[in-house]
């Protein structure tokens, strides 16, 4: 039975995706997780590395890849232990080649077979979406952290202080003209690295994953209610923030 149900929420993520999944199995007998893709704008690409475990991300990134035209990556099903009454449970990190707790600092991390493994094939696949130089790399994260709540919080790569200052400008005018249209939507700020510090800064993928690939990055960091509540008007706002970022001179 516990296959069964394995089986039929993998089916279900597929078809939500709507992309070729491709299974990683690590131990024999024990369920693989899955890593779906569809091929978009060479260059381009949109991802969840945390499909399953950052509630609704693999979602968002899949209506963003449709209304951008980016390259889709999702990964989904790579906990190493169920999420307990208090807190998050051991997974493997996906976009490094580690493993760990979701919101425990970056230096508990630790390096393992299985973790390299499971990098090196969503590096693969990353890599295989952007169909040549990956020039525009976008992942998309969530958390539950309470100092975190009324944010978004964006990690760069190949951007400077007046590059960031722009990206924020840009994202504050895209969700105040949202939020014109759709009253009594919550007002997230918005904090892009390196022009404001961030409490998610993506150090490990940087220094050891996904991010070393890309020419520009964007590391997007989602609360709960920009999630679930308000998805639908938080997802519109960044598919135009994205569709015209990626066009900015840099």
């Amino acid at each position: 039975m516990r296959l069964l149900h394995l089986a039929s929420v993998t089916t279900g993520a597929v078809i939500l995706y709507g992309c070729a999944a491709e299974p990683v199995r690590l131990t024999p007998g024990a369920p693989p997780g899955y890593i779906a893709t569809r091929p978009g704008k060479p260059g381009f690409v949109i991802a969840a590395p945390h499909g399953t475990s950052d509630l609704r991300t693999g979602d968002i990134a899949t209506d963003l890849a449709r209304r951008t035209g980016f390259g889709l990556v999702v990964a989904t099903g790579f906990a190493l232990e169920p999420d307990r009454p208090d807190g998050p449970g051991r997974r493997y990190q996906v976009n490094r080649p580690l493993e760990g707790v979701p919101g425990r600092p970056a230096a508990q991390e630790v390096s393992s077979d299985g973790a390299r493994r499971v990098y090196e094939a969503y590096e693969q696949r990353v890599r295989a979406v952007a169909q040549g130089p990956l020039a525009f790399y976008v992942e998309i994260h969530g958390n539950n952290r309470r100092e975190a709540a009324q944010r978004i919080e964006i990690a760069t790569v190949g951007t400077d202080r007046n590059d960031a200052l722009r990206l924020k400008t840009l994202l504050e005018l895209i969700r105040d003209a949202h939020r014109r249209a759709r009253p009594g939507s919550q007002r997230l700020d918005v904090l892009v690295e390196p022009a404001d510090p961030v409490m998610y800064g993506a150090s490990s993928a940087k220094r050891v994953g996904i991010f070393r690939l890309p020419a520009q990055a964007l590391h997007i960091e989602l609360p709960k209610t920009a999630r679930v509540e308000g998805r639908e008007v938080y997802t519109a706002i960044l598919a135009d923030f994205l569709t015209q970022a990626a066009t900015l001179p840099h």
